[in-house]
C-alpha cells in the first residue's frame, strides 16, 4: 500500500515554497479581475508578490466580514469574477456565507487527507456530514470519489437507518464528526447492531481528544482528524505520524498575531490565515478566526509540508467593557505604537460592580515612564482607562490569547 498520495507531498520544502510563490502572481492577477479584489488590492503589482514577506503586506480578509460583504453584493461579495452558473454546486453555511463549488474533480482538496487516513480505491465510505445546503457532505464525498471509493450519502442523524445502511453495504470507512461516530458505536452496542466493518475514519467539525481516539482504536477503528472549513475545504490533516496536522498542498498558510496581518515566529500561537491558489474561487489572506501554531521540523510520515498543532481556540476575542467593544485589533495597535513591547494581554475583570482592565505587556526594559506611556495609549485607542503591568519577556502564556475576559458574575 502506497504511503503517500503523490510525489508532491514529499518534495523538498524549498521546492514547494518556490512553486507556490511562482504561481501566486498569476492567481492574484486573475483575482483582481473581480471588483472586490480590484478594490482591496488597488495599487498592488501582483508580479512583486513572490515571497511570504511580500504576501504579508497584503490586507487580511476576515471571515467574520464575509456575511456583510456578501449581503452588500450578492452572492459572493464581488470576490468571485465568474457567474454563479459556471460552478458545479452552490451552497450556504451559517452566517450566512455563500460558497460556490468548482466543477472539477476534488474541488475541496480533500482526497489527500482521506488518503492519509487510509481510504483507498474500492472502499465503501459512510459519509455522515450533511448534504443539505451546506458543503460539508460534498467536501468529503468529492474527495472519496476522487480516490475511487463508493460513498453512502447518509448525512447525520437517524441511527436506525444508519445501522441498516452499515449492515447492508458493510462500509470500511466513516466520515463525520467524532461525536456522531461515538453515538453510533454506543447505540449499536445497546441495540446489538453490527458496525464491525468500519475500520478507519476521518473526523472533523468537533474536538477530537486523545481519549476519544483511543476509545475508537479499542473498538478497531483507526480515526484521524482534519481541519477543514466550508469556504476552503481541507486545510490540514492528520497522518500516521500522529504529530500535529500536515498542511495541504496548493494553499499558503500563515500564522499571524490576532488582530493583525503580521506573521508570528515559528511556535508562536496565532491566527490561521489562508491563501488559495484556486483560479475558480481565490481567497487572498482569509483570516479564519482560529488559533494554532507551527510545529518545527517534518512529520515522521515522510510528508514535508508545514505542520500545525491543530485547533487551539478562537482569535476573535472581542468583548464589551463598560458598554464599549474592545477588540484584538486595538491591542495590536498599542503594540505597533510601542515596538519595545512583546506579547500583550488585556485582562478584563470586575472590581466591585464595575468593569476593570489591566494590560499586561512584556518588555525587556520596564520603567514607570513606559507604563505611563502605554497607559495613555490604551486610553487613546480603547477610549477606556486601564492599569498597565510590565512583565519580563516570556512571562505571558503562548496561547494566542490577546483579550482575557475573566469577569465573574454572581
Amino acid at each position: 500500500m502506497a504511503d503517500h498520495y503523490d510525489a508532491l507531498e514529499t518534495r523538498d520544502p524549498a521546492e514547494r515554497e518556490a512553486s507556490l510563490f511562482a504561481r501566486l502572481p498569476g492567481i492574484l492577477k486573475q483575482a483582481m479581475r473581480s471588483p472586490a479584489y480590484a478594490e482591496r488590492l488597488n495599487g498592488i503589482d501582483p508580479a512583486g508578490i513572490v515571497s511570504r514577506e511580500a504576501l504579508a503586506t497584503l490586507p487580511v480578509l476576515r471571515k467574520a466580514e464575509l456575511p456583510g460583504l456578501q449581503k452588500a453584493a450578492l452572492p459572493f461579495g464581488g470576490f468571485v469574477g465568474d457567474a454563479p452558473g459556471s460552478f458545479g454546486r452552490l451552497f450556504t453555511s451559517p452566517g450566512p456565507i455563500f460558497e460556490p463549488e468548482a466543477a472539477v474533480a476534488d474541488p475541496w482538496r480533500s482526497a489527500r487527507g482521506l488518503f492519509a487516513a487510509g481510504f483507498r480505491r474500492g472502499d465503501v465510505v459512510l459519509n455522515t456530514f450533511s448534504y443539505h445546503l451546506t458543503p460539508g457532505g460534498f467536501i468529503m464525498d468529492s474527495g472519496a470519489r476522487a480516490l475511487g471509493c463508493a460513498v453512502i450519502p447518509a448525512g447525520p442523524g437517524n441511527t436506525e437507518q444508519q445501522f441498516e445502511l452499515i449492515e447492508a453495504y458493510r462500509p470500511v470507512a466513516y466520515c463525520g464528526t467524532p461525536d456522531f461516530l461515538k453515538i453510533l458505536l454506543d447505540s449499536a452496542a445497546v441495540a446489538g447492531r453490527d458496525m464491525s466493518s468500519i475500520r478507519r475514519a476521518l473526523v472533523s467539525g468537533a474536538a477530537f481528544p486523545k481519549s476519544l481516539q483511543e476509545e475508537f482504536s479499542s473498538k478497531g477503528i483507526e480515526a484521524y482528524q482534519a481541519y477543514a472549513t466550508a469556504d476552503l475545504g481541507f486545510i490540514a490533516y492528520e497522518t500516521a505520524g500522529r504529530e500535529g496536522l500536515v498542511v495541504n498542498e496548493d494553499i499558503i498558510v500563515e500564522i499571524v498575531r490576532p488582530g493583525t496581518g503580521d506573521p508570528v515566529a515559528e511556535g508562536e500561537v496565532g491566527e490561521i490565515v489562508v491563501t488559495t491558489l484556486d483560479p475558480h474561487h481565490t481567497f487572498v489572506r482569509l483570516a479564519l478566526g482560529d488559533l494554532t501554531a507551527v510545529m518545527a521540523g517534518a512529520s515522521s510520515c515522510g510528508r514535508t509540508n508545514m505542520r500545525v498543532k491543530g485547533w487551539m481556540g478562537r482569535a476573535d476575542q472581542a468583548t464589551k467593557v463598560k458598554g464599549m467593544f474592545v477588540r484584538p485589533e486595538q491591542v495590536a495597535e498599542i503594540g505597533r505604537r510601542h515596538p519595545e513591547l512583546g506579547r500583550l494581554r488585556l485582562i478584563v475583570t470586575r472590581e466591585g460592580e464595575t468593569d476593570a482592565m489591566t494590560l499586561a505587556a512584556e518588555t525587556a526594559k520596564p520603567s514607570d515612564d513606559l507604563a505611563a506611556a502605554v497607559g495613555a495609549t490604551l486610553q487613546s485607542v480603547a477610549k477606556l482607562k486601564g492599569i498597565v503591568t510590565l512583565t519580563p519577556p516570556g512571562a505571558l502564556p503562548n496561547d494566542g490569547k490577546v483579550i482575557a475576559d475573566e469577569r465573574k458574575y454572581d
